[in-house]
């Protein structure tokens, strides 16, 4: 089993039942379990080579424990977008719901259409907070720092708040970890 983290976005609609829908759908992966998730944060749009609308996201990360490899993760998380909604006609548009594989284990991949880590986790203050908040001590495989001081580091100033009040979801307002049944 690797560990792996999963950021999750969403800027139109009922953004906060289309996080709680793609968590609920990735706590469900064959070989995996869901170890934690994050709270939810309030972020503006970031605008770097894309124009994904108005709308104010919802972010979030959720860590996973699955045995699934990176390409078929990949292809569940995508088929999970289109599931929700997600336009893949105009994937940088406004999106009803995004994930990203931010980091899978410490392997480094590099494939057409897969990149793991996430190639620009570092840059973004969205992505480092929920992050940081599920493991601040771990290590970026290729740049050996880890989350607590990437966030500390980041030059991103765009605005990103904790959600409050948090809302009801099936996961509650802290992260949760399984306990094994007979444990």
């Amino acid at each position: 089993m690797e560990t792996v983290f999963i950021g999750f976005g969403s800027n139109v609609g009922d953004r906060v039942d289309y996080c709680d829908r793609a968590v609920t759908l990735l706590s469900l992966l064959p070989h995996s379990r869901l170890a934690g998730v994050s709270l939810l944060y309030e972020t503006e749009p970031v605008r770097d080579r894309t124009d994904p609308g108005e709308g104010w996201f919802l972010n979030g990360v959720v860590q996973l424990e699955t045995d699934m490899k990176p390409r078929s993760l990949l292809t569940t998380l995508q088929e999970i977008e289109r599931a929700l909604g997600r336009d893949d006609d105009d994937r940088s548009g406004p999106r009803t719901i995004d994930l990203d594989i931010l980091f899978y284990g410490d392997h480094v991949t590099k494939e057409p259409g897969l990149t793991i880590p996430h190639p620009r986790l570092h840059q973004r203050r969205f992505v480092l907070m929920p992050m940081n908040e599920l493991d601040p001590l771990w290590v970026h495989p290729t740049l050996k720092q880890s989350v607590a001081q990437l966030l500390t580091d980041v030059p991103d100033q765009s605005h990103v708040r904790l959600l409050f009040p948090q809302p009801s979801t099936r996961y509650g307002s802290r992260p949760t970890c399984h306990v094994p049944p007979g444990s």
